[in-house]
């Protein structure tokens, strides 16, 4: 086998730079499924399972039997010398402070929402607004959940027009890029904005 075709799972010595985007949102809102789907390396992730301490506290899906407690990561190589960084948050509120620390140095985030808990984001994207991030959010299609106009959810959600908005489904590496590309595009935008 020839040496180049051989991923060993490290960065090729003509990578110079890395773009790090946190994926944000409440507990169970698929943060872990969407870098899962786009990851090019085996991702790491914190999920532990779920205890009775937690019933009556975190409102999940009842299949749902893990959770993240300090955070997800992913890669995905963007061209020969640009990689991006996923740093997936964990989604319990007693967790936020933690955010913190994570959206550190973060160029923006892609924040996940699931219209059956549709007011289990806003104070992700509150907190978010709080840590002065730029942020995109990703309406994550979960099967049964009810299909809501983009600009109803825009306003229920209380967003700037400027704040993009799409469906996905983060299983789906192809839909995944789609809003992960939103979001880009979005911080492109905005900073050709910005004043030299």
């Amino acid at each position: 086998m020839d040496s180049t075709d051989y991923d060993d799972g490290y960065l090729p010595s003509s990578v110079r730079q890395a773009v790090k985007i946190v994926i944000a949102g409440p507990l169970g809102v698929g943060k872990t499924t969407l870098i899962t789907s786009l990851s090019e390396i085996e991702p790491v992730r914190t999920e532990e399972l779920m205890t009775e301490a937690g019933t009556g506290v975190d409102h999940v899906d009842a299949t749902k039997t893990t959770t993240t407690v300090a955070m997800d990561f992913g890669r995905l190589t963007l061209n020969s010398q640009r990689v991006m960084y996923l740093f997936g948050t964990p989604g319990q509120q007693r967790f936020f402070p933690m955010w913190r620390h994570l959206v550190h140095g973060a160029l923006g985030a892609l924040a996940l929402v699931d219209t059956r808990r549709l007011e289990e984001s806003f104070d992700v994207l509150g907190y978010l607004e709080d840590l002065d991030v730029p942020f995109a959010v990703a309406i994550n299609s979960f099967p049964g959940a009810p299909a809501y106009d983009v600009e109803l959810l825009r306003s229920a959600l209380d967003l700037l027009p400027q704040t993009p908005v799409v469906v996905c489904d983060a299983r789906d590496r192809t839909s995944s890029a789609h809003a992960l590309i939103a979001l880009v595009n979005y911080l492109y935008t905005a900073a050709q904005e910005v004043p030299a």
